[in-house]
């Protein structure tokens, strides 16, 4: 136990190396869904894996596009299986699971999230067109995840479950908090209008996060200013 602890350790400290885009250049260039520069931005940009990296359907119609920027950021989590599998794959297994519930069981043109992160600290994009407009933080699409605010905000998921006492795996709070402040960094939110699912709505979503939320916003206000 005490060695896969380490060695998750070690995926952890790598993920962080691996976020810091442009970091005496660990990676160069990676391409359009790859990691750009964090030049213009205190936040660093992290690595998302777009629609068409983790093979999602497309949407039923258009994702509307709500030009300007969003006014707060809602975190969910997706009550999922609480796996121990931390792998790229399982991230892009568990964003289209996602799509297949949203779509087949809710009746949903697409995704309703932005953005997921996985328990191993993967990003996934969700609505389709969601990572485009990020990256132009002049727009955003309008997802389908929280009634009554889906056209002012971006809804992040994190993969599993957290209502019943379980916590988020230490790669995918480190990734979520990364995420978090480069949204908040491209669209000008403050990081005090981080909120939680349940302050919109009688739901348990998002479980721990939400009694986390004044921790969230602290290490999102510490990683924007880094």
């Amino acid at each position: 136990m005490a060695s896969e602890t380490n060695r998750f350790d070690r995926r952890v400290i790598r993920r962080r190396l691996l976020l810091g885009a442009g970091a005496a250049g660990l990676l160069g260039a990676t391409g359009a869904a790859g990691l750009g520069t964090a030049a213009a931005h205190a936040a660093v940009e992290p690595h998302v894996d777009s629609t068409a990296a983790w093979g999602a359907r497309p949407p039923r119609g258009t994702n509307p596009v709500v030009w300007g920027s969003p006014d707060k950021l809602i975190v969910h989590h997706t009550v999922s299986a609480n796996t121990g599998d931390f792998s790229r794959a399982r991230a892009h297994t568990h964003a289209r699971w996602v799509q297949d519930l949203h779509m087949d069981d809710n009746g949903w043109r697409d995704s309703g999230y932005n953005f997921t992160v996985s328990r191993g600290g993967w990003i996934t994009e969700g609505c389709t067109g969601s990572l485009d407009a990020l990256w132009s933080g002049t727009r955003f699409i309008r997802g389908i995840h929280t009634a009554g605010q889906n056209a002012q905000s971006i809804g992040i998921a994190n993969e599993g479950a957290y209502h019943d006492g379980a916590v988020p795996t230490a790669a995918q709070w480190e990734v979520l908090v990364t995420l978090c402040a480069y949204v908040c960094e491209k669209y000008g939110i403050p990081s005090s209008r981080i909120y939680g699912h349940k302050d919109f709505g009688s739901t348990l979503c998002p479980g721990i996060f939400h009694d986390r939320l004044p921790r969230l916003r602290s290490e999102v206000e510490d990683a924007r200013r880094m």
